[in-house]
């Protein structure tokens, strides 16, 4: 018997069409890992970003909170700069936030408050400065604090004057 021309039943053997389906799975899987090595080998964080607000207390003191903060830093990490703006002869304070005599002091010139105590710079977190005692009630004063790993200048103020 024989068969009419023009209509075949069979298609590409099985042998072939795996070897074909192997051959596009390797290649779309490859193209993918091409596209996607870039991101899968950047180490590179995005800078914080923080914001703060500052009250001057009636009392002599100046207030620094965070009030945005979208990573938790390191104390060990972060600097901060106390220094008068306006030119006056007044000694700068700098530090780091986890120095012992600044982080968690309490009566201290200048103290950072950790308020969920898990030793990182959170939002909520805040620095009491003794204005009185330092002399940054009197003049124009800065505070900055300066993430050191990114080398990002986290935030840059102006004290405001005290309350009465």
């Amino acid at each position: 018997m024989a068969r009419p021309l023009g209509h075949d039943d069979e298609a590409v053997s099985p042998v072939i069409a795996t070897v074909l389906l192997l051959a596009i799975t390797v290649m779309l899987s490859s193209m993918v890992f091409v596209m996607m090595q870039s991101a899968l080998t950047t180490n590179e964080k995005a800078p914080p970003l923080a914001k703060v607000s500052v009250r001057g207390l009636s009392n002599g003191f100046h207030v620094v909170k965070i009030t945005s903060l979208d990573q938790s830093i390191d104390p060990a990490q972060l600097k901060y700069d106390l220094y008068p703006d306006d030119g006056q002869n007044a000694i700068p304070y700098r530090g780091h936030v986890a120095d012992a005599d600044v982080y968690g002091v309490v009566g201290a010139n200048i103290s950072f408050h950790d308020r969920d105590a898990g030793y990182s710079v959170t939002k909520g977190d805040y620095f009491v400065i003794d204005s009185t005692t330092i002399g940054s009630d009197q003049g124009i004063w800065r505070f900055k604090l300066i993430d050191e790993s990114a080398g990002v200048v986290l935030v840059d103020v102006i004290l405001p004057a005290i309350e009465n």
